[in-house]
């Protein structure tokens, strides 16, 4: 449930994107550095968003260093990082836990038990160093199971246990900011557990599983209504946005939540189109 909030690169100056880059692979370093290979698999773009705006808005100091990784062996790579930084590492990891944990439950997948097992103790330690943010995982989660059993179908209910997640990610301290940057994380995390249901309808009625738009998408005007849902959501958020006052890597920030979080939502209406042109072309011949 996550890889949704993501910069638009063809819309990026290219040193906005070289930016964007650090802040990712500073994290992937953060990540390897406090929890190894096993902390690097759960590195996630979206993660890269909350250390970019809370950054801005803290205006933290920043440092940059340059590394070889696995994946770029031969150039090293610049990482920006602060300490933000180790905040969203411990965050990252903690919800890629409970992630894991929740596949685990809803559908018994050996390899969700196996990562989970890996990141076990890892996510015990932060959840000690942050209770805060873990019991509000654990109870969002639970509500989502009890949601899911249930075979709740309202949408905003579900998807507002996962905001409430998010939100309590965003709020890095309790000061004046912390109402404004709760709304930011809510709407976000509504739209990204409203997109990934969106994304995995199609799989999910082929396996008989659950997805909570599965009444919805019997409706004729399904594409509509979900995509005003979605847009709403975005809405919300960066209202909300602007009311901080972030300098700092605005561009970037912008670019992702006005245009970044929409490329999978674009990505689905290809394939959908490119299957329906197929289908046409085979009822032709």
């Amino acid at each position: 449930m996550f890889g949704y909030v993501t910069v638009c690169e063809p819309e990026l100056k290219m040193k906005d994107f070289r930016t964007y880059r650090s802040y990712y692979c500073g994290l992937c370093q953060s990540l390897k550095e406090k929890y190894g290979f096993s902390g690097q698999m759960t590195l996630t773009y979206d993660m890269t968003f909350a250390i970019i705006l809370l950054t801005s808005l803290y205006e933290c100091r920043m440092h940059t260093e340059q590394h070889r990784c696995k994946a770029h062996l031969v150039k090293k790579q610049t990482m920006r990082r602060n300490e933000i930084t180790e905040y969203a590492a411990d965050m990252n990891l903690l919800l890629a836990y409970y992630h894991l944990e929740d596949d685990w439950a809803d559908e018994k997948k050996p390899g969700a038990l196996a990562a989970k097992s890996l990141l076990q103790r890892k996510a015990k330690g932060i959840s000690h160093r942050y209770p805060r943010q873990s019991r509000i995982f654990k109870k969002a989660l639970g509500a989502i199971h009890r949601c899911e059993r249930e075979n709740c179908k309202d949408l905003d209910r579900i998807s507002g246990y996962f905001g409430k997640m998010m939100a309590e990610i965003l709020v890095y301290q309790k000061d004046v900011w912390e109402k404004t940057l709760r709304k930011i994380g809510f709407f976000l995390g509504k739209f990204i557990y409203l997109m990934d249901a969106y994304e995995d309808l199609e799989e999910d009625l082929k396996k008989g599983c659950y997805n909570p738009l599965a009444d919805l998408w019997k409706e004729p005007d399904y594409e509509e209504r979900i995509k005003n849902i979605l847009c709403m959501m975005i809405a919300e958020c960066s209202a909300e946005f602007e009311k901080l006052p972030c300098l700092l890597d605005v561009d970037i920030l912008r670019n992702i939540l006005y245009d970044g979080v929409w490329n999978r939502y674009r990505l689905i209406q290809m394939k959908k189109n490119k299957g329906k042109e197929q289908d046409h072309v085979e009822e032709s011949v």
